[in-house]
Protein backbone atom coordinates (compact mmCIF):
# COMPACT_ATOMS: atom_id res chain seq x y z
CA UNK A 1 0.00 0.00 0.00
CA UNK A 2 1.62 3.32 -1.01
CA UNK A 3 0.54 6.21 1.43
CA UNK A 4 0.77 10.17 0.67
CA UNK A 5 1.62 11.05 3.98
CA UNK A 6 0.77 14.72 5.84
CA UNK A 7 3.46 15.76 7.71
CA UNK A 8 2.59 18.32 10.40
CA UNK A 9 4.51 20.40 12.60
CA UNK A 10 2.03 20.65 15.83
CA UNK A 11 -0.36 17.94 16.69
CA UNK A 12 -4.14 19.25 16.14
CA UNK A 13 -6.29 20.33 18.70
CA UNK A 14 -9.04 18.00 19.74
CA UNK A 15 -11.80 20.20 20.65
CA UNK A 16 -12.53 21.36 16.36
CA UNK A 17 -12.11 17.15 15.77
CA UNK A 18 -14.56 16.53 18.55
CA UNK A 19 -17.24 18.63 16.91
CA UNK A 20 -16.23 17.45 13.28
CA UNK A 21 -17.13 13.76 14.67
CA UNK A 22 -20.44 14.56 16.13
CA UNK A 23 -21.32 15.73 12.72
CA UNK A 24 -19.56 13.19 10.10
CA UNK A 25 -21.75 10.54 8.69
CA UNK A 26 -21.07 7.68 6.27
CA UNK A 27 -19.75 8.33 3.00
CA UNK A 28 -21.32 7.38 -0.11
CA UNK A 29 -17.45 5.76 -1.43
CA UNK A 30 -16.68 3.19 0.60
CA UNK A 31 -13.13 2.70 0.16
CA UNK A 32 -9.73 3.63 2.90
CA UNK A 33 -7.96 7.09 2.11
CA UNK A 34 -4.31 6.49 0.66
CA UNK A 35 -3.35 9.13 3.48
CA UNK A 36 -1.78 9.14 6.30
CA UNK A 37 -0.55 11.65 8.54
CA UNK A 38 2.80 11.72 10.93
CA UNK A 39 4.21 14.30 13.21
CA UNK A 40 6.84 15.06 15.88
CA UNK A 41 5.23 15.22 19.32
CA UNK A 42 6.59 16.49 22.99
CA UNK A 43 6.52 13.73 25.63
CA UNK A 44 5.57 15.49 28.79
CA UNK A 45 6.86 13.77 31.91
CA UNK A 46 3.64 15.21 33.87
CA UNK A 47 0.75 14.25 31.57
CA UNK A 48 2.44 10.91 31.43
CA UNK A 49 2.89 10.03 35.32
CA UNK A 50 -1.21 11.66 35.26
CA UNK A 51 -1.74 8.98 33.00
CA UNK A 52 0.01 6.37 35.17
CA UNK A 53 -1.80 7.05 38.00
CA UNK A 54 -5.47 6.45 36.27
CA UNK A 55 -3.87 3.16 34.56
CA UNK A 56 -2.18 2.03 37.44
CA UNK A 57 1.59 2.07 36.21
CA UNK A 58 4.55 1.96 38.30
CA UNK A 59 6.72 4.93 37.69
CA UNK A 60 9.76 2.74 36.16
CA UNK A 61 11.02 5.50 34.15
CA UNK A 62 10.12 4.03 31.17
CA UNK A 63 6.82 4.88 28.81
CA UNK A 64 3.64 2.31 29.64
CA UNK A 65 3.67 0.54 26.93
CA UNK A 66 -0.06 1.66 26.02
CA UNK A 67 0.67 5.17 26.13
CA UNK A 68 1.55 6.07 22.72
CA UNK A 69 -2.16 5.60 21.96
CA UNK A 70 -2.34 9.04 24.00
CA UNK A 71 0.59 11.07 21.73
CA UNK A 72 -1.45 9.18 18.77
CA UNK A 73 -4.98 10.28 19.32
CA UNK A 74 -4.85 13.72 17.71
CA UNK A 75 -3.05 12.28 14.62
CA UNK A 76 -5.93 9.68 14.96
CA UNK A 77 -8.93 11.94 15.38
CA UNK A 78 -7.43 14.01 12.37
CA UNK A 79 -7.32 11.24 10.03
CA UNK A 80 -10.79 9.53 11.19
CA UNK A 81 -12.36 12.97 10.82
CA UNK A 82 -11.39 13.76 6.73
CA UNK A 83 -13.51 13.97 4.08
CA UNK A 84 -12.58 11.02 2.91
CA UNK A 85 -12.59 8.72 5.67
CA UNK A 86 -16.04 6.67 4.92
CA UNK A 87 -17.19 5.97 8.07
CA UNK A 88 -19.24 7.30 11.04
CA UNK A 89 -16.66 7.88 13.96
CA UNK A 90 -19.11 7.44 16.64
CA UNK A 91 -20.16 4.13 16.72
CA UNK A 92 -17.18 2.68 15.67
CA UNK A 93 -16.10 -0.30 17.96
CA UNK A 94 -12.77 -1.33 18.34
CA UNK A 95 -12.36 -5.07 18.83
CA UNK A 96 -8.62 -6.05 19.00
CA UNK A 97 -5.80 -4.17 19.75
CA UNK A 98 -2.18 -4.96 18.99
CA UNK A 99 0.82 -3.74 20.17
CA UNK A 100 4.59 -4.39 19.71
CA UNK A 101 7.37 -2.75 21.71
CA UNK A 102 11.06 -3.05 19.26
CA UNK A 103 13.15 -1.16 21.79
CA UNK A 104 12.47 -0.29 25.71
CA UNK A 105 10.45 3.20 25.97
CA UNK A 106 13.23 5.19 28.18
CA UNK A 107 14.72 8.55 27.88
CA UNK A 108 11.94 10.16 25.61
CA UNK A 109 11.03 13.44 25.13
CA UNK A 110 10.09 14.06 21.51
CA UNK A 111 8.80 11.06 19.10
CA UNK A 112 7.75 10.83 15.37
CA UNK A 113 4.06 9.54 15.69
CA UNK A 114 2.90 7.94 11.92
CA UNK A 115 -0.83 6.81 11.37
CA UNK A 116 -3.14 5.34 8.79
CA UNK A 117 -5.81 2.95 8.21
CA UNK A 118 -5.61 -0.02 5.75
CA UNK A 119 -7.08 -3.59 5.47
CA UNK A 120 -10.71 -3.13 4.74
CA UNK A 121 -12.32 -6.18 4.69
CA UNK A 122 -16.01 -7.78 5.70
CA UNK A 123 -17.30 -8.69 9.30
CA UNK A 124 -20.12 -10.50 9.83
CA UNK A 125 -21.68 -7.42 11.78
CA UNK A 126 -20.38 -5.03 8.90
CA UNK A 127 -17.16 -3.82 7.67
CA UNK A 128 -13.77 -4.02 9.65
CA UNK A 129 -10.89 -1.65 8.84
CA UNK A 130 -7.52 -1.50 10.72
CA UNK A 131 -5.64 1.75 12.00
CA UNK A 132 -2.29 1.34 12.32
CA UNK A 133 0.34 3.80 14.56
CA UNK A 134 3.85 3.84 14.19
CA UNK A 135 6.60 5.52 16.52
CA UNK A 136 10.13 6.26 16.36
CA UNK A 137 12.86 8.27 17.60
CA UNK A 138 16.50 8.91 15.61
CA UNK A 139 17.55 5.55 16.08
CA UNK A 140 14.45 4.16 14.29
CA UNK A 141 11.24 2.45 15.08
CA UNK A 142 10.28 1.89 18.62
CA UNK A 143 6.85 0.90 18.67
CA UNK A 144 3.86 0.13 17.02
CA UNK A 145 -0.08 -0.78 17.40
CA UNK A 146 -2.80 -1.96 15.10
CA UNK A 147 -6.66 -1.55 16.45
CA UNK A 148 -9.41 -3.17 14.51
CA UNK A 149 -12.67 -1.12 14.48
CA UNK A 150 -15.94 -2.55 12.92
CA UNK A 151 -18.52 -0.31 11.46
CA UNK A 152 -22.07 -1.68 11.50
CA UNK A 153 -24.34 -2.23 8.94
CA UNK A 154 -22.16 -1.53 6.30
CA UNK A 155 -21.19 -4.21 3.41
CA UNK A 156 -18.04 -4.62 1.38
CA UNK A 157 -16.70 -7.47 -0.72
CA UNK A 158 -14.44 -9.92 0.17
CA UNK A 159 -14.55 -13.09 3.13
CA UNK A 160 -15.25 -12.32 6.61
CA UNK A 161 -12.01 -12.11 8.59
CA UNK A 162 -11.26 -15.08 11.52
CA UNK A 163 -11.43 -14.25 15.14
CA UNK A 164 -8.10 -14.55 17.24
CA UNK A 165 -7.98 -17.26 19.51
CA UNK A 166 -6.39 -18.38 22.27
CA UNK A 167 -4.28 -21.64 23.15
CA UNK A 168 -5.82 -22.22 26.71
CA UNK A 169 -3.48 -22.28 29.34
CA UNK A 170 -4.15 -22.63 32.51
CA UNK A 171 -4.83 -18.90 34.58
CA UNK A 172 -5.38 -18.14 38.05
CA UNK A 173 -6.68 -14.67 39.32
CA UNK A 174 -3.91 -12.23 40.07
CA UNK A 175 -6.14 -8.84 40.34
CA UNK A 176 -9.30 -7.72 40.84
CA UNK A 177 -10.51 -4.20 41.17
CA UNK A 178 -13.14 -1.84 40.89
CA UNK A 179 -14.13 0.02 37.66
CA UNK A 180 -16.01 3.04 39.46
CA UNK A 181 -18.18 4.95 38.22
CA UNK A 182 -16.47 8.19 37.08
CA UNK A 183 -13.37 5.69 35.63
CA UNK A 184 -14.75 6.94 31.78
CA UNK A 185 -14.38 10.69 32.94
CA UNK A 186 -10.93 10.45 34.76
CA UNK A 187 -9.64 8.50 32.06
CA UNK A 188 -10.70 10.70 29.51
CA UNK A 189 -9.12 13.28 30.95
CA UNK A 190 -5.68 12.07 30.55
CA UNK A 191 -6.03 9.97 27.23
CA UNK A 192 -8.01 12.58 25.08
CA UNK A 193 -10.94 10.23 24.58
CA UNK A 194 -14.29 12.00 25.28
CA UNK A 195 -16.88 9.58 23.62
CA UNK A 196 -19.92 10.12 24.98
CA UNK A 197 -20.62 6.38 25.80
CA UNK A 198 -18.08 6.42 28.07
CA UNK A 199 -18.59 9.22 30.45
CA UNK A 200 -22.01 9.71 31.80
CA UNK A 201 -25.23 7.38 32.35
CA UNK A 202 -27.00 9.98 30.16
CA UNK A 203 -24.72 10.63 27.31
CA UNK A 204 -24.42 6.96 27.10
CA UNK A 205 -28.41 6.55 26.87
CA UNK A 206 -27.82 8.74 23.90
CA UNK A 207 -25.92 6.35 22.31
CA UNK A 208 -27.77 3.08 23.06
CA UNK A 209 -26.06 1.74 26.36
CA UNK A 210 -28.33 1.49 29.71
CA UNK A 211 -24.72 3.18 31.12
CA UNK A 212 -21.42 4.49 30.70
CA UNK A 213 -18.70 1.79 29.75
CA UNK A 214 -15.28 1.91 30.21
CA UNK A 215 -12.46 2.40 27.33
CA UNK A 216 -11.25 -0.54 25.81
CA UNK A 217 -7.59 0.92 26.01
CA UNK A 218 -8.19 1.77 29.63
CA UNK A 219 -9.12 -2.15 30.55
CA UNK A 220 -6.16 -3.05 28.22
CA UNK A 221 -3.66 -0.76 30.28
CA UNK A 222 -4.99 -1.48 33.95
CA UNK A 223 -4.41 -5.15 33.08
CA UNK A 224 -1.07 -4.50 31.29
CA UNK A 225 -0.02 -2.38 34.69
CA UNK A 226 -0.58 -5.60 36.95
CA UNK A 227 1.32 -7.70 34.36
CA UNK A 228 4.33 -5.19 34.19
CA UNK A 229 6.75 -7.28 36.53
CA UNK A 230 6.50 -10.01 34.24
CA UNK A 231 6.57 -8.74 30.79
CA UNK A 232 9.91 -7.67 28.97
CA UNK A 233 10.69 -3.95 28.55
CA UNK A 234 11.32 -4.58 24.71
CA UNK A 235 10.86 -7.14 22.07
CA UNK A 236 7.05 -7.42 23.44
CA UNK A 237 3.96 -8.35 21.61
CA UNK A 238 0.50 -7.70 23.21
CA UNK A 239 -2.49 -8.86 21.33
CA UNK A 240 -6.33 -8.45 23.11
CA UNK A 241 -9.87 -8.82 21.75
CA UNK A 242 -12.82 -6.88 23.13
CA UNK A 243 -15.37 -8.85 24.06
CA UNK A 244 -17.94 -7.94 26.47
CA UNK A 245 -18.26 -4.00 27.50
CA UNK A 246 -17.52 -3.13 31.32
CA UNK A 247 -20.47 -1.04 32.50
CA UNK A 248 -19.08 1.00 34.92
CA UNK A 249 -19.14 0.99 37.59
CA UNK A 250 -18.75 -2.95 37.71
CA UNK A 251 -16.14 -5.34 40.02
CA UNK A 252 -13.56 -6.66 37.73
CA UNK A 253 -11.34 -9.75 37.53
CA UNK A 254 -7.70 -10.27 35.88
CA UNK A 255 -6.29 -14.23 35.35
CA UNK A 256 -3.30 -14.51 33.51
CA UNK A 257 -1.41 -17.46 32.62
CA UNK A 258 1.81 -18.49 34.76
CA UNK A 259 5.38 -16.05 34.49
CA UNK A 260 6.59 -16.82 31.19
CA UNK A 261 8.18 -15.18 27.54
CA UNK A 262 4.81 -15.92 26.20
CA UNK A 263 1.10 -15.71 28.19
CA UNK A 264 -2.22 -15.51 28.28
CA UNK A 265 -4.43 -13.49 29.98
CA UNK A 266 -8.67 -12.42 30.16
CA UNK A 267 -10.66 -9.87 32.15
CA UNK A 268 -13.93 -11.08 33.98
CA UNK A 269 -16.59 -9.92 35.68
CA UNK A 270 -17.97 -10.87 38.45
CA UNK A 271 -19.94 -13.77 36.90
CA UNK A 272 -16.89 -15.80 36.07
CA UNK A 273 -19.06 -16.76 32.61
CA UNK A 274 -19.00 -12.47 31.54
CA UNK A 275 -15.61 -12.42 29.69
CA UNK A 276 -14.73 -8.96 29.25
CA UNK A 277 -11.50 -9.16 27.52
CA UNK A 278 -8.86 -11.28 26.19
CA UNK A 279 -5.58 -11.92 25.19
CA UNK A 280 -1.94 -13.02 24.72
CA UNK A 281 1.60 -11.82 24.91
CA UNK A 282 5.11 -12.80 23.74
CA UNK A 283 8.06 -12.01 21.69
CA UNK A 284 7.37 -9.73 19.17
CA UNK A 285 10.10 -11.44 16.69
CA UNK A 286 7.96 -14.70 17.11
CA UNK A 287 4.69 -13.68 16.72
CA UNK A 288 3.16 -12.74 13.04
CA UNK A 289 2.34 -8.88 13.09
CA UNK A 290 -1.08 -10.35 11.39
Amino acid sequence: MSIDWLDLHRAPALMPLFAKAALKRRGANLQLPDQGVRCTVRVDAQAMQRYRQVCGFANDGLMPVTYPHVLAFPLQMLLLTSRDFPFALLGLVHLHNQIRVMRPLGGLSGVSIAVHTENLRPHPKGALFDLVISMADRVGPLWEARSSFLSRRVEVPGLASVEPTESGLPMIEVARWQALADTGRRYARVAGDYNPIHLSVLSARLFGFPSAIAHGLWLKARAVAELQSQLPAANLQLTTTFRKPVRLPSEVILQASAAASSGEFELRGADPALVHMSGIWGPASEISAD
